[in-house]
Order: structure tokens, then sequence, then C-alpha cells
């Protein structure tokens, strides 16, 4: 298991402080497939937005809610691929995804479960959707993130977090009231108020999977030197008078201390902020590190079998 330690990132369910000026929003172009099961929009990069302002976020792939067939045998997906120097975060909110790596780790993510998965020094997984989903098959709605590691950490040990919905906090937006089906905050990293995640970072991180009612608000506070991205799942927020809708990304600026939106329907929307890290970086496929010659390295330690085996 890696050495990620839980990092919290100050936030409040009452923002008091000046709020962020909505700096551009993304709707990621065409939808595309991800092996034969995923047809997702890529939110980052996308649009000439630069990774400076998604830093420590290296890629949003969204899958929008899509109806699949059921299959009499096989299943969608991707098969067995590596990855290094970085984190994949898979959200689920419909649908069922069974995930497999060569260290041993395995399950299922189901709806409102997250899976955070530390490739760090290399890791061989596959991700398919789940066998008694696909023989049903029904409505699929998902994302899944790459976090980034900072170079200290990107030849840490691989890790695996199965983050089940039970272990996640839920509490109410504004922090009165009681949390409902159409107003809550889940908090997944980071924190809310006196709630904190269960995920485990290795840079400060907040992630909030957040619904509100039809004109209510939500502020929350965060540094001002973090990143901060909001994507809508499902219905309309309004900041400094634009609309954002469904399937769109919002990126803030960094000129305020505050996140403020407002519901123009009943919305679902997930908050992804962070501390960025200033550090170089070389991508090449599913490796990411920090010059060309460690991508070259990653590549000859993959070929090589480095990355271990793949299991029967």
């Amino acid at each position: 298991m890696s050495t990620t330690t839980q990092v919290s990132v100050p936030t409040s369910p009452r923002a008091t402080s000046r709020p962020r000026t909505l700096e551009s929003v993304h709707g990621g172009g065409g939808l595309h497939w991800v092996g034969d099961g995923f047809r997702v929009h890529t939110l980052v990069p996308s649009g000439g937005l630069r990774q400076e302002r998604t830093s420590p976020f290296l890629l949003l792939d969204y899958h929008p809610p899509h109806d699949y067939p059921a299959l009499a045998t096989g299943q969608r997906g991707v098969g067995w691929h590596p990855h290094r120097g970085f984190e994949t975060v898979t959200l689920a909110f419909e649908g069922h995804v069974a995930h497999r790596d060569n260290a041993g780790h395995s399950g299922v993510i189901s709806p409102g479960d997250v899976q955070w998965m530390t490739a760090a020094s290399g890791i061989l997984h596959e991700e398919y959707h789940e066998h008694d989903f696909s023989r049903r098959g029904g409505t699929f709605h998902m994302l899944q993130l790459w976090v980034n590691l900072p170079r200290q950490h990107k030849m840490s040990a691989p890790g695996y977090q199965p983050i089940t919905k039970e272990q996640i906090p839920v509490v109410p937006v504004q922090g009165g009231g009681e949390a409902t089906e159409h107003s809550r905050v889940r908090i997944i990293a980071g924190s809310y108020g006196d709630a904190k995640g269960p995920a485990r970072t290795f840079t400060p991180i907040s992630m909030l999977d957040v619904k509100v009612r039809a004109g209510e608000d939500f502020n929350l506070s965060l540094p001002s030197n973090h990143n901060a991205l909001v994507l809508v799942a499902n219905g309309r927020v309004t900041v400094d008078a634009e609309s954002i809708r469904s399937g769109e990304l919002a990126v803030f600026a960094n000129d305020g201390e505050a996140l403020s939106l407002r519901a123009d329907e009943d919305t679902h929307f997930i908050v992804l902020a962070g501390e960025p890290i200033h550090e170089p970086i070389a991508h090449t496929g599913p490796f990411v590190m920090n010059n060309h010659r460690e991508i070259i390295q990653a590549i000859d330690d993959f070929e090589s079998g480095a990355f271990g085996g793949i299991p029967e």
C-alpha cells in the first residue's frame, strides 16, 4: 500500500470571503470511446485549457448517462494496460465497473462508490462493466480523473483505496437543516465544515459530490492558490451571470477565497480543487513523469516486465 496521508483542505460551508470569478467553461468536444465500454467527453485537457489551470488534475474523462444493451457473452471495457507516475480516481453514479490489477487488488465500483488507485512506480490493471451489469444492460454514468503525483512520490509503491458509498460522509448544504436526496454534500477528499473525506492524498485536494435544489446557493471557502473546477453532471448553475450546463466544466480564477454558485434547477455537480504541483510534466500515453528520460525509462521498464505480470 502506498504511504498516502490524509491531507485536509480548509473549507467552510459558509463562504464569507471574496468570491472567485468564472474564468472559462469547457464542453470537451465530441464523445469518443475508451475501449468498447466507456463513451466519454475529455474535459481536461480540452479547448486550450492549460495544465497550470487544472493541476493537480491531469485528465478528466466524463461519461454522461448512456444506456448499454444487454450482452449475452463477454464484457465491455478496457483490457490490461499500464500506468506510472499518477493516480486514477473513478466516481460511479450509475452502472457498475469491475476492476482488477496485478498488485492483487480487485473489486466492483458501484453507484456512490469511489476507486482511488495510485499507480506511482507502475501497475497493470483492467476495467470492465461488471458481469451482471453486462448481462442485464442499463444506464452507465461515471467519471475518471488522473491526479498527478509530485516528483518525490512518482516512484512510490502502488496503492489502492476502494472507498464505498457508506464510507463517504454526507452533510447538508450550507451546514443547516438535514441532508436530503436533492440537497447534500458528499465529502470524498478534503473537508466541508467539520466533515472530512476518507480519501488519502499526496497533496491537498478537495473532491465534493454535491446536489442542490433549484434556487439554492452553494458556497465554499478554498485557499486562493488552489485551482478550482466544477463539473455539472446534471442540471444548471449560474456563476457571474453565466450558466454552466450538464456536461460542462467551469474553471475558476485564483482571485478569491470562495466559490459561489446558484442552482437554476435541481443540479448535481462535482467540485475538484487542489494545490497545484509546480513541476515539469512529460506525458506519453499511460505514463506521466517529469522529463523525457523518465518516460523512456517507464517504457523500457514496462516492456521488460518490471511492472509485473498479468494475473491468470
